[in-house]
């Protein structure tokens, strides 16, 4: 391991012990015994796919280039971190943001889908934030459905030559709202309004996320683009081996 990469394996250990020591969390994952069995079963079968395609995805990564999994490490840890801090919503509930845009950026939606469902497992059995039962829903929305509109974004805007520190902020923001906006129509679903159905119970579920979570996004959006500006000055050889300074201009 070079020098840079113990470097940034060390920050990113620091900033975990840092932020992600929390007290009980009940964040805006869906918690335990939420759903219906019959959703849980759906949920977990519909992620089976995606997360084959993650784990060849990562195993065809770290075959070509064994230093790639230090900043993978980093993007589990950046994950880990800004998903388990809860933000008391004035709706009375609470959100977090998810830290998934800059695995997506970085390695692939497919990649994310791994390190999202082990991000959710921990935090179910250690911070009870979330659940077992609902794994399968919260690995769809966090860490498939998320960083697919991410890396979407990100690629989108490349092609059309954006600058690429508001490629990275537009990919961490939007994939961020949108995975709050498939929680609510996945609740929505369990959980349909009598007088309007699903679209009325999503929007109302919807209404309770977006105070908290529509700032959180931004915060999130700058964030990466903050880490990503750390990667480019003290990473910059891991960057060009996975691929990622390549579409720099």
């Amino acid at each position: 391991m070079s020098k840079k990469e113990k470097i940034l394996l060390k920050a990113s250990i620091a900033f975990a012990l840092l932020f992600a020591v929390t007290p009980a969390v009940n964040a805006m994952h869906i918690m335990e015994g939420y759903l219906p069995p019959s959703y849980c079963v759906t949920w977990g079968v519909i992620c089976i796919p995606f997360l084959a395609a993650g784990f060849i995805s990562l195993k065809k990564r770290l075959e070509e280039n064994r230093k790639s999994i230090t900043l993978i490490a980093m993007a589990g840890a950046f994950i880990f971190v800004i998903s388990s801090l809860k933000i008391p919503s004035v709706t009375g509930s609470c959100s977090h943001m998810t830290g998934t845009g800059l695995g997506a950026i970085l390695f692939g939606p497919s990649a994310v889908s791994i390190l999202g469902i082990i991000v959710l497992l921990f935090q179910a059995v250690l911070l009870a934030h979330g659940g077992l039962t609902t794994l399968g829903a919260n690995t769809f929305s966090m860490a498939v459905a998320g960083p697919l509109l991410s890396f979407g974004i990100y690629k989108i805007c490349s092609r059309l030559k954006v600058n690429r520190k508001v490629s990275v902020f537009l990919a961490a923001c939007l994939g961020d709202i949108f995975t709050y906006c498939v929680t609510s129509i996945q609740l929505a679903l369990a959980y349909p309004s009598e007088s309007g159905g699903v679209a009325a119970s999503a929007v109302k579920f919807l209404g309770v996320f977006a105070p908290t979570q529509l700032p959180l996004a931004v915060i999130e959006g700058i964030l990466t683009v903050v880490i990503v500006i750390g990667l480019e000055s003290y990473a910059r050889p891991e960057l060009k081996a996975i691929g990622f300074l390549k579409e720099a201009k």
